[in-house]
């Protein structure tokens, strides 16, 4: 009983604050509580739970691939490591790969976002809604603005990530009780694709690219460790399980639009995440010496959907005007780390792409 008094006082929050909040995305809101946003997940799930030794309000990590058009459900198990529970086709997204850069741009967003209980929309037009937070501290460091991108169903998208309702249902109710697990949050990671050495060889001529190797970093933390990467913006970018230095006197503030404090890499997490970028290294430039074939651009990619969708919903998805390949590849500064002796090195995380 107690338990389902907090879910209800959970949702009853989040669709008061939705209800005063002006929306794009979501349609009207109102602040009465649908028995969609209070359903329980489907007993395939809850046993799935049981298998995979997941606490069922334990934290949720999202992960949205665009080119691959799929939602990833990652949830802790009672290790604390994360574990894929469930793959969602994605049944819309609109833009193309690449960045939200501007209100209008029809692009959904790209990087990481933090889900709050206040981000959750029981109200939505859209059925139901997660807003992503967009724009971030790295999206407005770097002047990029739009409002109310939104993971929601109806499958129907103007720069949101489209489900249909009865996915929406289940990924709605997935947030809701990790939000009940004493987390006050939890992590989106969007990316453009999966960012494999095959894919970045890929999209090697995209403008996008280095943006994109900055987002692998993050990437490459979370698979080499499973467990949620600790997200911070400095002079611009994205930086990631940053802690004071051995012996630093002072705690780390991360100013946006700053200089960056003296920091390193936790180097548990470094060691491992720099293992798996070198042999991505290897397999990267074994694709460039081989020529491997890089991915045409388009001008007004109309998104895409999930080919699981394709005939349930024809006509939705089109092409445009193919551009010329870029003809730059643009590097980022490398980042410091603690090597096991404890002492500050220098090692790049992104050099290699």
């Amino acid at each position: 009983m107690i338990r389902v008094t907090v879910v209800r006082t959970l949702v009853l929050i989040a669709a008061f604050v939705a209800a005063l909040t002006p929306v794009t995305c979501l349609g009207e809101d109102s602040n009465q509580l649908p028995t969609k946003a209070t359903n329980e997940l489907p007993p395939e799930l809850l046993s799935l739970f049981r298998k995979k030794k997941m606490p069922k309000h334990s934290s949720i990590l999202v992960r949205i691939f665009k080119e691959e058009s799929e939602l990833e459900v990652w949830k802790q198990d009672a290790t604390g490591h994360f574990q894929i529970l469930k793959i969602f086709p994605i049944c819309r997204w609109s833009g193309d790969l690449g960045p939200k850069l501007y209100e209008g741009d029809h692009q959904a967003p790209e990087g990481f976002y933090t889900i709050t209980p206040w981000l959750m929309n029981p109200d939505s037009n859209f059925y139901l809604a997660i807003n992503t937070g967009f724009p971030n501290n790295f999206d407005k460091a770097n002047n990029r603005d739009g409002s109310f991108l939104m993971v929601h169903g109806n499958c129907l998208s103007v720069g949101c990530y489209a489900m249909t309702d009865e996915q929406m249902g289940e990924i709605y109710s997935l947030a809701r009780d990790s939000l009940l697990g004493g987390r006050p949050s939890f992590q989106i990671q969007a990316y453009p694709f999966r960012l494999t050495p095959a894919n970045l060889a890929r999209h090697r001529t995209n403008p996008s690219l280095a943006f994109w190797k900055m987002l692998k970093i993050g990437n490459d933390h979370f698979e080499a460790t499973h467990l949620e990467p600790k997200v911070d913006v400095c002079n611009r970018r994205y930086v990631f399980d940053a802690q004071p230095p051995p012996n630093w006197p002072y705690p780390l503030v991360f100013d946006p639009t700053g200089k960056c404090p003296a920091f390193v890499v936790n180097p548990k997490i470094a060691r491992q995440a720099l293992k798996k970028q070198r042999i991505d290294e290897v397999e990267y430039a074994r694709l460039l010496k081989a020529n491997a074939p890089a991915a045409p651009m388009y001008s007004g990619l109309d998104g895409g959907m999930n080919e699981a969708f394709l005939a349930r919903f024809p006509g939705r998805v089109m092409l445009a005007k193919v551009l010329p390949y870029a003809s730059y590849l643009p590097q980022l500064p490398p980042i410091p780390w603690v090597d096991k002796d404890g002492s500050l090195t220098s090692k790049s995380f992104d050099t290699f792409f």
